[in-house]
């Protein structure tokens, strides 16, 4: 509680964290050397009148305190701190003025990675921009700037100065964002006033306004206010003259411009059909027919035909109205000193439709030219361009289908309840789910979706949370349990209050940690960038070689004339293989490799409840060959409980527990926990107890805590922690922690005044398929290895249980770290699984941190991997599915690089001499457009992923714990 000056009345005081803003200070605290310092500052800080919280960490020497201003200044802590003996400076609070802000940015138009790289130079020449990714396969940039510097519409505008479509996705990672439509309004005068009075609203982050259409985009914290209060103020502005509802489209305008992009590839190939089919007719088809060959042949002008100008006629508009996006697209791209396929398209056809111009005007102007056109060329290659795009677009669509699924596990509704003093209903009101509210208590029935995160109030049933965590066993749920919005309630009603909401929530967590990950490149696609630098020069450079090679062949009668097709002459033949070589060269299928199987793979993997961050994170565990386990809460269930007491002196059991607990807790260690819960057994107040107050507490990493209860010196800890303090510890106790040890229990030893008073023995079951799941690991040729902070006894009792022999015990979580760096340092590539508590060193050292168990608090900022179950045998799915998303990744390179290594060569003539067979440009657009379609539709195959039948097998049983 925090502590409140003199006279401050109790109403006051409790009506004083509602009615005011707490503010923050942080502090760089120097000549602090262990935790004894931290506690020593921390106390004086919390002694002072009007602080909320204090937290000292001696690691980084710096103290994070909550206060109310209206009591105590930030001046006076910092004082207080230089009382203590160190010397204090105010830093600036990261959190309420950052010096660097998030925003995330949907582009459209992108093709290949020359349009994805060239995005990327752009923002990162802007003064102010300090990191950016920009993805090919989620059409999205991420952008982290100094917003001192600059803001999001500049951002904005530079990509649009690129020649992309730029629309804002969100500014910001913890802001809720709601788009409201205002009826009522018929003056500027009116949305200005409404705008207003939104801004003075506590919590409200940014206000954009449309007035054509009368919406409101509200950007807020969700912990400090919400949508109903906008709601509210809206219609009391007006005197009730203005109503406010969710807008139509929610905002959910970024999904409407994929749509409308596949419309418009769409539309556009249907139009170069209605062209592009006669000019194919004219060209191929008729020119076979007797009666209508010797029509079209008809002459004008000189040599000049009808079906030349029909065809003429014809593909122009293909060319130049329909075709245009590839000269917008190749005029920027150049502009920017950058080649793109739009590049390659736009020549290739132009090189065909202005030499199909040079030969009609050349037949109209001479009385003996025979010339031949190649306008189906141009007209047909863009239709299969366009073709290949529509394909492309429809497929690369269906990748990112698992956010847009986690999304839709929302209900569209909820029940809101209102309770008297009481907690009795009074009422209930459907309402939006997007309108729910922190501290709202909604109802939900037998088969409906928890509307949001909360926890129960009233009721029990059995939620299924599959589509949440992948645990396939409905969980069961009563008062007091934490509900996952999205989550679907099986039986029983609930009444739950929600506690956590819009961009809070586990839902928005989850998929925004899938964005983030698809939006992070894998090293292998820096291959794929180094090559599309040079790719476009280096195919122009090939097709103009080409051309020249087969002309001067020609040329120089360097092969026979029979080989020249009747329809043409050695030059038109030079340039339809230069055409070929150009419009056959895909950048775009390397490009896509890799982004579209990480998009593929990191979206299965969350519908498993394997969160993946992003390509670092799979391509290095598909290379893991060691891994490193924590014991607690990991191999075990991490619900320890107390199974045996011995006391060394003459004391009551009941005496005995409340000092301990009263020491234990203020410690967030799963075994302190265990000690409390087990205390509460001995009282009254079982449910919740007061504990004596503790004085002088502090806590000892790895070794245990240490305080003063009713003036006496508690200390609760491992057997260093009394050696440390030159406690003796009597054969009895040594005797008693022998015992425990062997029997896989952690014995905690206690000490009263500096004597040894008692030893608990404390037991963690294993985890069920625990041994299973190691054994699957050597068969994958995957070492293992137990770290711990736990006793040498019981880790190695344990280790022997699920049948691990490297074991390293009574580590502090620096030593962890440590390890891990020496297995990294003889060769092995490390994975380090976790709670994400005190692992989270480890954890960052390791090439691959996997936390474990984590549930709905998914934001853990150490593991590259987060597995939302508890389940051992996830560990084996993240790999396994790293593995299949590699090899996709290698398939579709294979394909990738293959396809044109052959198909270059082959274009270029190669088997022309041979065979007589040589590849029309508009079948080399075609193969060119296939080729991308396949390696998209390569790395969706990875939808069908199922994890390792060996798995299958495994019984995975329940554990009770009483």
């Amino acid at each position: 509680m925090p502590k409140y000056p003199k006279g401050v009345s109790a109403e006051e005081t409790a009506n004083v964290e509602s009615s005011m803003s707490k503010a923050k200070a942080m502090y760089a605290v120097m000549g602090m050397t262990c935790s004894a310092c931290a506690g020593s500052v921390e106390k004086a800080i919390k002694r002072l009148p009007g602080i909320h919280d204090a937290v000292v960490d001696v690691l980084n020497n710096r103290a994070l305190v909550l206060f109310y201003p209206s009591f105590v200044n930030e001046e006076t802590i910092r004082e207080t701190i230089e009382d203590v003996g160190f010397q204090a400076t105010l830093i600036q609070d990261e959190t309420s003025d950052k010096s660097t802000q998030l925003c995330r940015i949907g582009i459209n138009g992108m093709t290949c990675t020359t349009c994805s790289t060239t995005v990327e130079k752009a923002l990162q020449a802007i003064p102010g921009v300090q990191n950016v990714r920009v993805a090919l396969a989620t059409e999205a940039a991420e952008v982290h700037y100094d917003p001192k510097i600059l803001n999001y519409n500049q951002i904005l505008a530079a990509i649009e100065d690129t020649g992309f479509e730029a629309t804002l996705i969100s500014t910001g990672e913890d802001m809720s964002k709601i788009h409201l439509q205002v009826d009522g309004i018929r003056t500027d005068h009116s949305m200005r006033m409404i705008e207003n009075s939104l801004q003075a609203l506590p919590g409200v982050h940014g206000i954009g306004v449309d007035s054509g259409v009368h919406k409101i985009a509200i950007s807020y914290k969700p912990d400090m206010t919400g949508p109903r209060n906008f709601m509210k103020v809206i219609e009391s502005t007006g005197s009730g003259r203005f109503k406010a509802r969710i807008f139509p489209e929610g905002g959910g305008g970024r999904e409407n411009l994929k749509q409308e992009e596949i419309k418009q590839y769409y539309r556009s190939f249907l139009w170069s059909l209605v062209f592009t089919i006669p000019v194919f007719l004219t060209s191929m088809v008729f020119m076979y027919i007797p009666g209508i060959k010797h029509g079209l042949d008809t002459k004008i002008v000189n040599m000049l035909t009808i079906g030349e100008i029909i065809r003429w006629v014809l593909s122009t508009p293909v060319q130049f109205i329909i075709g245009r996006r590839f000269y917008t697209g190749s005029y920027k791209a150049l502009r920017h000193g950058s080649a793109n396929m739009d590049v390659l398209i736009a020549l290739g056809t132009n090189t065909a439709y202005f030499y199909s111009v040079y030969s009609v005007l050349r037949a109209a102007t001479a009385p003996h030219f025979e010339g031949t056109d190649f306008f189906e060329t141009s007209s047909m290659l863009i239709s299969f361009i366009l073709l290949g795009k529509y394909l492309e677009v429809l497929a690369k669509g269906k990748t990112s289908e698992a956010i847009a699924k986690l999304m839709d596990l929302a209900p569209e509704t909820a029940t809101l309840l209102t309770l008297d003093e009481d907690g009795n209903v009074i009422s209930e009101e459907e309402i939006d789910s997007r309108l729910i509210q922190r501290n709202d208590v909604i109802k939900i029935i037998p088969g409906a979706k928890v509307a949001s995160d909360g926890y129960v109030l009233w009721g029990q049933s059995h939620v299924n949370e599959s589509m949440i965590t992948g645990e396939a066993r409905p969980v069961a749920k009563r008062k007091g349990d934490t509900v996952i919005g999205g989550t679907v309630n099986e039986n029983g009603v609930l009444h739950i209050k929600a506690t956590r909401v819009g961009s809070e929530s586990a839902l928005a967590q989850i998929v925004r940690l899938v964005e983030s990950a698809q939006m992070a490149k894998a090293p292998v696609q820096k291959f794929a960038d180094r090559i599309s630098k040079y790719f476009v020069p280096l195919v122009i450079i090939l097709s103009f070689s080409t051309w020249l090679a087969w002309f001067l062949a020609g040329k120089f009668h360097g092969y026979p004339e029979s080989w020249i097709p009747s329809s043409m002459d050695s030059f038109q033949l030079a340039l339809q293989f230069g055409i070929s070589v150009m419009v056959i060269a895909c950048p775009c299928a390397l490009g896509l490799a890799t982004p579209t199987a990480v998009m593929v793979g990191t979206g299965v993997g969350a519908s498993q409840g394997v969160l993946i961050k992003g390509g670092q994170a799979l391509e290095s565990a598909h290379k893991v060959n060691c891994i490193v386990f924590d014991k607690t809460g990991t191999l075990t269930v991490g619900k320890p409980v107390v199974v045996n007491t011995k006391l060394f002196k003459n004391m009551v059991l009941r005496d005995f527990y409340e000092l301990i607990a009263a020491t234990e807790a203020n410690s967030e260690h799963p075994l302190a926990k265990a000690i409390v819960e087990y205390a509460k057994k001995f009282r009254e107040d079982e449910d919740n107890p007061l504990w004596p107050e503790a004085h002088d507490f502090i806590s000892i990493t790895g070794h245990g805590v240490k305080a003063t209860v009713h003036n006496k010196e508690t200390m609760v800890g491992n057997k260093s922690l009394m050696l440390d303090n030159n406690i003796d510890i009597p054969p009895d106790a040594e005797e008693m922690l022998a015992e425990t040890e062997g029997m896989a229990q952690t014995g905690i030893l206690v000490s009263i005044d500096g004597e040894l008073t008692g030893v608990l023995a404390i037991s963690d079951p294993l985890k069920p398929g625990a041994h299973e799941v190691i054994s699957i690991l050597k068969s994958m040729q995957v070492r293992s290895i137990v770290v711990t902070g736990d006793n040498w006894g019981t880790a190695k009792s344990i280790a022997n249980e699920v049948g691990i022999e490297d074991v390293i015990a009574e580590a502090k979580p620096e030593q962890k770290a440590e390890k891990v760096k020496e297995l990294q340092a003889s060769g092995y590539t490390v994975a380090m699984v976790g709670d994400g508590i005190n692992d989270s060193p480890a954890l960052v050292a390791a090439d691959v941190g996997m936390a474990i168990g984590a549930g709905t608090d998914i934001a853990i900022e150490a593991a590259d991997i987060v597995l939302m179950k508890s389940n051992l045998e996830d560990v084996i799915t993240a790999i396994d599915l790293s593995r299949k998303t590699f090899s996709r990744i290698r398939l579709n390179y294979i394909w990738a690089l293959g396809y044109n290594l052959l198909g270059i060569p082959v274009a270029a003539g190669a088997l022309f001499p041979t065979t007589g067979f040589r590849l029309p440009p508009w079948i080399a657009g075609a193969a060119m457009a296939a080729s991308s379609v396949s390696v998209v539709c390569c790395s969706l195959l990875l939808k069908y992923y199922k994890r390792p039948k060996k798995l299958n097998n495994l019984e995975i049983r329940g554990i009770m714990i009483e």
